[in-house]
């Protein structure tokens, strides 16, 4: 399976991006979407989670407050790595899993940290979704009604831009209209379906 990496800093843009190469037929599996699954109550995470945080982070209804779980480790460094430590390996182990099944041309992983996640995913290629910090940090805020200084502490807390350029064999730049963020994203996406037959 020709696995593609995706990355990219918050709100840059990445799930519409995955959207784009969705219609192009392309399965896309998402480390975020795996994560909230793997916090649903009693599961093995959820259950690890509760003994390092305690239960002042659970709703009503006994699930994850994901929200005051991230406000959380956003200002506590240590939390940040223990919660790290419990999803990240488990994270790797679905998503090279589900890929495998993958019956598309290529698959894409969408990995939000794969800078901090240190695991190895087997990709043959890593797209980099690269916004100016300026425009992540509005879009953070509108997005999620935040603080512009709650923004700013995200931002500071995930890799710098220069890390994810560093790992990135192609860069999709999304700074201006969706119209041209569609077009980088067909051109390489024929770009893929020739790397993908000849891998």
């Amino acid at each position: 399976m020709f696995r593609i990496g995706l990355t990219g800093g918050i709100a840059s843009g990445k799930t519409t991006v995955c959207q784009f190469f969705s219609e192009l037929g392309i399965d896309i599996f998402d480390a975020d979407d795996i994560a909230r699954e793997l916090v649903n109550v009693g599961t093995p995470c959820y259950q690890q989670i509760l003994g390092h945080f305690g239960t002042d982070f659970l709703l009503a209804d006994r699930t994850l407050n994901r929200q005051q779980l991230r406000t959380h480790i956003f200002s506590n460094v240590q939390a940040k790595a223990t919660l790290e430590n419990i999803l990240h390996p488990a994270i790797h182990t679905v998503l090279i899993s589900r890929s495998a099944e993958s019956l598309s041309p290529y698959c894409i992983l969408a990995i939000p940290l794969l800078v901090e996640s240190q695991q190895s995913y087997q990709l043959n290629r890593i797209i980099l979704v690269d916004t100016p910090e300026t425009l992540q940090q509005q879009r953070l805020c509108k997005r999620d009604s935040l603080s512009l200084e709650m923004a700013h502490t995200i931002l500071s807390q995930q890799s710098s831009r220069v890390d994810r350029l560093a790992i990135a064999d192609d860069v999709i730049r999304n700074d201006t209209e969706l119209a041209h963020l569609k077009e980088q994203v067909f051109h390489l996406h024929q770009r893929y379906l020739q790397l993908a037959k000849q891998d």
